[in-house]
């Protein structure tokens, strides 16, 4: 994918109520070349607007106030995905159970390696970057979709549950010439050049196939 200049440097957002912990990962990510803003509490970063770029959380479990954990349901409250990373120099298996379970991409004990901790980052901006392809793709169809007529929709429902023409056109009382064209229409609307092309955006877009 080629990156345009406009585009921002994905960031890692470290919350970390240590002074001495968040400047030193401040240092090892600008040395990798990746951004990185620090927070000293769940709330201020709760405050921050995170924007449209690429972005990883680094988290500490244990924080004045609200913890990490409550930090990740609160945004999963307020539908805001961002890949999250959990470090903690008190891990327990409840606790790191509870954090993936709730969607963390990693759970770091300290002390842990400079190393472990950048993979980490990596996968979980390679995660964000994936997610957020995916959405806009689905975003694009929903467009195609909205541009259909009511008839048209129902064309398209009915053509990639499997039915034919024939069986199109006894179903909405009309003749098969006009389920024709009406097809035709949504292939070019959905821009979808084949029918196995359709059936995988109406997939994408949540229109389940009936159980045969």
């Amino acid at each position: 994918m080629s990156h345009s200049g406009t585009e921002p440097i994905p960031c890692v957002f470290v919350v970390d109520d240590d002074p001495s912990i968040r400047a030193a990962l401040k240092r090892l990510f600008e040395s990798v070349g990746v951004r990185c803003e620090t927070f000293s509490s769940a709330q201020s970063f709760l405050t921050h607007r995170v924007g449209d770029q690429i972005g990883c959380l680094v988290l500490d479990v244990r924080l004045p106030g609200l913890s990490g954990l409550d930090l990740q349901s609160e945004l999963n409250k307020a539908n805001i995905q961002i890949p999250i990373i959990f470090i903690t120099g008190h891990g327990d298996v409840p606790m790191t159970v509870r954090a993936l379970k709730a969607g963390a991409v990693e759970f770091l004990t300290k002390p842990f390696h400079d190393q472990d901790l950048l993979d980490a980052v990596q996968q979980a901006l390679n995660h964000d970057h994936l997610m957020r392809q995916q959405q806009a793709e689905i975003s694009r169809l929903r467009q195609r979709l909205e541009s259909l007529t009511p008839r048209e929709h129902q064309v398209m429902g009915l053509v990639v549950f499997g039915f034919l023409n024939k069986q199109i056109a006894g179903q909405l009382g009309t003749s098969e010439k006009t389920v024709k064209v009406h097809r035709g229409q949504v292939m070019q609307k959905m821009e979808a050049q084949s029918l196995p092309e359709l059936v995988r955006i109406a997939d994408k877009l949540g229109m389940t196939t009936p159980k045969s």
